[in-house]
């Protein structure tokens, strides 16, 4: 039940990234992220889109800094190997790094998504995930710049996120697994007690209809 829940919570945060990715264009070339329904402490699946601005070289590896994440679970992607750093100490998620197979990218014209399924999220308004995206040809870019003074975007913004107020359910779908699961149990004790009092009844019957053969060939 957990995987399927999971299944879906990624799913729909592909599919929605996809259609806002299509219904904004990609025009802004910008590596961003999205997460349908975050909120300040909880879990969530987040998606980060990474166009290739290169006409000559591919995509070939992703680095993205991480707000000291307790969780940080990386999505199977084929020809991609993910590698999420964390502190010896603390443990917690500091970065996550995607590489691309020899032979593998994001080609030019176009662009991927990658999936981190992470949290809990800090209870902050907006969070920035930092980035720094490698070329083929070896070139670097640095997705890290901050809001101009003006308010308007510079050049290499970093791949920002806002998050909604806290719903005081941090678990989210974790919550949602643990009550499906107390009532799985709770269905599966009763077929079990119901199984056994059939038993019981079977053995029961068995037992008077045999009672009542023997008093029969007495008489």
């Amino acid at each position: 039940m957990k995987k399927t829940l999971i299944s879906r919570a990624l799913f729909t945060a592909t599919a929605t990234g996809g259609a806002l990715l299509i219904a904004g264009g990609i025009a802004s070339a910008h590596v961003s992220v999205v997460a349908p329904g975050a909120t300040q402490g909880g879990y969530t699946v987040l998606t980060f889109r990474v166009p290739t601005e290169s006409d000559a070289a591919s995509t070939t590896k992703v680095t993205v800094a991480l707000p000291d994440l307790k969780s940080a679970r990386t999505e199977p992607m084929p020809g991609w190997t993910s590698v999420v750093e964390k502190d010896p100490t603390s443990l917690v998620a500091k970065s996550v790094t995607w590489t691309a197979d020899p032979g593998v990218g994001v080609g030019p014209g176009q662009f991927q998504q990658f999936v981190l399924s992470a949290g809990p999220l800090p209870t902050q308004d907006e969070i920035e995930f930092k980035a720094v995206q490698t070329y083929s040809d070896g070139k670097i870019v640095n997705w890290d710049q901050e809001a101009l003074a003006d308010g308007s975007e510079p050049d290499k913004p970093a791949p920002t996120l806002t998050l909604a107020a806290s719903t005081g359910d941090a678990h989210g779908a974790n919550a949602a697994t643990a009550t499906e699961s107390t009532t799985e149990s709770a269905n599966d004790n009763t077929a079990r007690w119901l199984g056994g009092a059939g038993l019981v009844l079977g053995a029961l019957g068995a037992a008077l209809g045999l009672g009542a053969l023997v008093r029969s060939k007495r008489s």
